[in-house]
This record gives structure tokens, C-alpha cells and sequence, in this order.
């Protein structure tokens, strides 16, 4: 199914995507480990420079007071929330969060923060207050909703009670710090009805984005293409985006030798038969949760983490970059201690300003467009190559997984001038032309 083609199933996705959200890229931060103060008030100086960058949404991780009791490490998992009216002490203020806020709006960005619904910490008062709101099991205990994740208890949605509770503290933060939406923890372990009730409770305030992580794409369990569950609730009515789990995966197995590139085809029609173009998927090479447990991208994907992160940033989709990737971190970030990002002059600052720059100014790059025409590009084993283009104008881009330059045979539609976006050299292209690509390189070409 093509870009442009039109959905069997279209009418079933009724989110209002903002329209900032349009041209939009996203970047993650851990304020914890972000500076060596870990604090809103010594992160809030990097805003020009990611604004510079061409970020456009700012997704904090949670701000929220952490819970003592069962606590992992020696400051505690900021996912285990203490209170969901508070701030935590460690980050600052309140006023230093609004402040953050606001500075981030005078730059044009806008700020998600980090909603943990499913589950709190032992010690958050709403566990004595109203223990119905929580799972229990035969013997009546309080359950964690994941064995592993000891230093925190399950929710229970049945309880209409909790529903009202969870909405207003939601509304709570846009109202209080003016915040413009939400990434949500574990989403798909909430009701989704939940989800789909409190949208149009934040709205009535403002325009939000909802960002889920989850990925409905995701086939689990063994379960082959054609036998993965094909719901899509959570993008319906509640949010604007999910993870791209699975283009993640698939990346790691393909830098580990186990997959051809060729299966990014067939991720490709796997997505364009389950969603229509209006549904934006989250594209990245690494997030809080990857770098900690699985590793740095240079671990994972090694050579191949560059050009990687090209495919992330120009393949459909809403591309993510996390804390330290502009500074080639290549460390695993502790995750319930202070460990903080050596940012060594930002290195890779360049490279990430010329890729999310071109996504947010190109016509044919833009989030959820349908006009958009995607076209993949035929090569070697070793090539990945596709034209993006809309109305005449259009994104060349080609990675090369080998260890040896390759030639790339450009289609009749390439005959014209391009610019380099990386050497700023201007091509001109005829019918039959190759464009040579570098071992573990790409290259990202703009037609002129």
C-alpha cells in the first residue's frame, strides 16, 4: 500500500493531531543525569540549543516526588511516583517547572511530561487512603504489575473513583505548569476507555499531544505477521503516537546479522496495512529504558549506529533523540543512581542539527501526511534507499550497512540538481547516473 493510498479502516482513527505537531521532532530528557546539578533550572540552558537543533517537543521524564519504601538503588526509579501532585525535590520547584515551561514556549517548543498511570510507589498515600484502587491478590496483598518492578504496585481501573482521581491530576499539570501533553507510561496496561475519557477532558483545556508507549505493531509472543493481534485502540481516540518498537528491534537484529535489510519491507507494508498515514509512530535508536538495560546504540548496533539514526529521522514517522546522543554517549546511564552525561562538546550536535532541520523545513518529511509519497529505491544487499517526495520536491536518502563503498543506480525521477545536505555540494544527476554511498555511511540528498 502506497503513502497516498486510502485506508480500509481510516475512519476508525479520529485523533486531532495539534497542528504543531505537523513537522515535529521529539527529544528525551533525563533531567537527573542531564547536568551535574541535575535540576529544571541547569537543563532549562540547553533549550536554545536544542531549539537550534530542530527539536520542536521536549518529553521530560517524571517530575514527580519518588517513593522510599522497596526503593531500587539509592535515589529510586523516577517511574515509582510518590505523589502525583508534587514535585520532586531533586529536579527543584514547582516555580522552577513552570519556569522551564515557559522559557521552552518563548523558544516555539513544546513539553510533554511523563505520566505513570498504571502503578505508584509502596508509600504514596493513595495506597492507605484507598486501598480499592489497587490489585491485590488471593491473599489480598497489594501485586506489583510486573514481577521484576518490585518498588511499585498495580492500579485497579475498575474503580470509578480512581478513573476521576487520575483525570484530575492529569488536567492538574496542563492547568498548573501549562504543559502541552503527555507521555504515557505502559499505556496499553491501563484501560484504554480510561485513555479515551481523559483526552477529552485534557482538550477542554488546550490542545494536547498523547504520546503511548506501546507499539499495537508489535507482533509478541512468536506470533508471525499475519497472526498479530491487528487492534489499534490506543491511536483511535486517545493518542497521537505510540513507540516504534518494532522498527527497533528490527534494526538491532539487522545490526547483529540476523535479518536482511530487505525486512524493513516488510515492516513497511505491515504498517501501511494496519494504519493509515495519519497515525504517527515514534522512530529511535535509543531511549531512557534502551541505553540502561540494552545498551548504547554503539553497543547494539555498533558501525551501523549512524546510519541508523539517518533511517530513524527520515523514514515515516516522528523521529526521538535521547539524552547524550548529540554527544556520542557510549555509556550505559545508571538508572536509579546520579550518573551523569559527559557531553564532551556535543560531537554529534552537527550531524543531528542537519537531519532534524531538513524534517522539519521539507513539505514531503512532514508527521501523518498522506500526500506524502513514499518510494523505496532498488540496490544491493547492502543498500537501503527510498525517494520521499510531494509536489515536486523531494528527499533522496540511501544507507550502506557494508564495510565497502557501494554504488547506488538512481531512477529516471532523479535526473535534476541536488543538494547534499551533509557536504553542501550540489549534484546534478542524469537518467542511469549511481550515487556512491561510504562503507557504514549514507548519504541525504534535497532536490533542488
Amino acid at each position: 500500500m502506497s503513502q497516498s493510498s486510502p485506508h480500509p479502516h481510516a475512519q476508525q482513527f479520529q485523533v486531532q493531531h495539534p497542528a504543531w505537531a505537523l513537522n515535529a521532532t521529539i527529544y528525551e530528557v533525563n533531567i537527573r543525569q542531564y547536568t551535574p546539578e541535575g535540576t529544571f533550572r541547569a537543563f532549562e540552558t540547553h533549550l536554545p540549543r536544542l531549539a537550534a537543533m530542530g527539536i520542536s517537543i521536549i518529553w521530560l521524564m517524571p517530575v514527580h516526588p519518588i517513593g522510599e519504601q522497596h526503593r531500587k538503588g539509592t535515589l529510586g526509579s523516577q517511574y515509582a511516583v510518590r505523589d502525583y501532585f508534587g514535585v520532586n525535590p531533586e529536579f527543584g520547584t514547582l516555580a522552577d517547572l513552570c519556569h522551564l515551561v515557559a522559557a521552552a514556549h518563548a523558544l516555539g517548543l513544546r513539553v510533554l511530561l511523563d505520566w505513570v498511570a498504571n502503578h505508584t510507589s509502596w508509600d504514596n498515600p493513595l495506597v492507605t487512603q484507598h486501598p480499592d484502587w489497587y490489585q491485590h491478590d488471593a491473599q489480598g496483598a497489594l501485586v506489583p504489575p510486573v514481577a521484576d518492578w518490585h518498588d511499585v504496585v498495580a492500579f485497579d481501573y475498575g474503580n470509578p473513583e480512581l478513573r476521576r482521581y487520575m483525570t484530575d491530576a492529569l488536567c492538574y499539570w496542563v492547568r498548573e505548569a501549562d504543559i502541552d501533553g503527555y507521555r504515557c507510561d505502559v499505556a496499553a496496561l491501563v484501560p484504554t476507555d480510561f485513555w479515551d475519557e481523559a483526552r477529552p477532558a485534557l482538550e477542554a483545556l488546550k490542545p494536547v499531544f498523547m504520546l503511548a508507549e506501546w507499539d499495537e505493531l508489535y507482533p509478541s509472543g512468536g506470533l508471525t505477521w499475519e497472526e498479530f493481534n491487528s487492534d489499534t485502540h490506543l491511536l483511535e481516540q486517545a493518542f497521537d503516537m505510540t513507540f516504534g518498537l518494532r522498527l527497533h528491534y528490527l534494526l538491532d537484529t539487522i545490526a547483529e546479522g540476523k535479518a536482511s535489510l530487505s525486512t524493513l519491507d516488510e515492516y513497511r507494508a505491515a504498517e501501511r496495512a494496519k494504519y493509515p498515514p495519519s497515525v504517527y509512530l515514534m522512530n529511535f535508536t535509543s531511549n531512557h529504558d534502551v541505553n540502561s538495560w540494552d545498551g548504547t546504540e554503539y553497543e547494539r548496533l555498533g558501525p551501523l549506529a549512524l546510519p541508523f539514526a539517518v533511517l530513524t529521522v527520515l523514514l515515516p514517522g516522528m523521529p526521538l533523540v535521547y539524552s547524550g546522543q548529540e554527544a556520542a554517549l557510549k555509556k550505559r546511564l545508571d538508572f536509579f543512581d546520579k550518573d551523569p552525561i559527559a557531553w564532551q562538546d556535543f560531537p554529534l550536535q552537527d550531524f543531528y542539527t542537519r537531519l532534524l532541520q531538513l524534517k522539519r523545513r521539507h513539505p514531503a518529511l512532514l508527521n501523518g501526511d498522506p500526500e506524502s509519497c513514499f518510494e523505496r529505491l532498488p540496490g544491493s544487499d547492502s543498500l537501503y534507499a527510498f525517494r520521499r517526495h510531494k509536489n515536486g520536491a523531494a528527499v533522496l536518502c540511501v544507507i550502506n550497512i557494508a564495510a565497502e563503498t557501494q554504488d547506488l543506480p538512481l531512477p529516471e525521477a532523479a535526473a535534476g540538481t541536488w543538494h547534499d545536505v551533509f557536504s553542501h555540494d550540489q549534484l546534478m544527476f542524469q537518467a542511469a547516473d549511481t550515487l556512491p554511498v561510504p562503507a557504514h555511511g549514507w548519504r541525504v540528498l534535497e532536490q533542488v
